[in-house]
């Protein structure tokens, strides 16, 4: 019996040019494993409000084809359903895509994940119950977070841009942690990820060894380095080695509470989030269903 899949388009993110997207999955996808439906997405929130309804109307496999924000529009509308989470990555970062090793090009998404994928489940966590699958912060990249929504172009030099611009005048705040309701930690960081996935996009992996089915977040503390030490870090998070550095400390925790000053941005998988003063964040074990390919399961 075949399959029903739903593509949710969003056309605008990653100003990547979409329109070929429904002849190319006409040509390649499996028309005998599958019957397929693409809609596209119309304003912020409705690859959400589409996710809902595929699941209402039993889909068997919802994809999200756009960048960061669209694949946490959907996904995160999916823990815990019997539906299966698919990414055909568009965007600029592509940060969970580049951690489950998911070819960049459409094409090949369609032939070798979407024809031939596997079936896993991973992890997704919650900050004060608001979902998330790849990476939440405090500090610093909340701030570029925040910024980087706003700015009309997209791409890793609009982000180092803004990270250039908002670096020398930024001032850490100090936060107290409770990992597991037993282990205290001061600090008064650059800044602070909880990281499921290893990485913000653009291949910088803020914890290079972070697994999506461990059941754990890596709560990774970083050190704000001076001018000088800049180039180095910078190229240290590129080539996935920055955990080698003393720049950051990495713990790994299922719970973690989070105590600070004042209410301030958070960053929730790329989207800055005001939050309170006193944070929550529990990893959710094995809540999404997702297609990977066939090696990667």
């Amino acid at each position: 019996m075949k399959e029903k899949i739903l593509f949710i388009v969003n056309p605008i993110s990653g100003h990547h040019d979409k329109s070929k997207f429904p002849s190319i999955v006409d040509e390649l996808i499996d028309k005998d494993k599958y019957d397929y439906t693409i809609t596209l997405t119309e304003y912020g929130g409705h690859a959400a409000e589409l996710t809902k309804r595929a699941i209402e109307n039993q889909y068997d496999i919802i994809v999200a084809v756009g960048g960061d924000g669209t694949i946490n529009e959907v996904a995160t509308n999916m823990i815990g359903a019997k539906q299966t989470f698919a990414i055909v990555p568009y965007g600029s970062g592509n940060g969970l895509a580049r951690h489950l090793h998911l070819p960049l090009k459409p094409k090949k998404v369609i032939t070798e994940v979407i024809n031939k994928g596997v079936k896993a489940k991973i992890d997704t966590a919650t900050m004060n119950g608001v979902p998330f699958v790849s990476i939440a912060g405090v500090g610093f990249d909340a701030i570029i977070a925040d910024f980087f929504a706003k700015d009309p172009n997209r791409g890793f030099k609009t982000y180092f841009k803004l990270v250039t611009e908002k670096y020398f005048k930024f001032k850490p705040e100090k936060y107290h942690l409770i990992l597991n309701d037993n282990e205290e930690i001061d600090c008064e960081p650059l800044f602070i990820s909880f990281a499921n996935s290893n990485q913000f996009g653009f291949n910088a992996a803020v914890s290079p060894h972070a697994s999506l089915n461990d059941g754990l977040l890596d709560v990774c503390i970083f050190k704000k380095p001076n001018v000088i030490q800049v180039p180095y870090v910078a190229e240290r998070l590129l080539t996935q080695h920055i955990d080698k550095t003393h720049f950051v400390d990495i713990h790994k925790a299922s719970k973690i509470q989070v105590i600070r000053d004042k209410e301030e941005i958070a960053n929730i998988d790329g989207e800055a989030v005001m939050m309170p003063e006193k944070l929550e964040i529990i990893i959710n074990p094995l809540s999404l269903n997702i297609l990977l390919p066939p090696a990667k399961q």
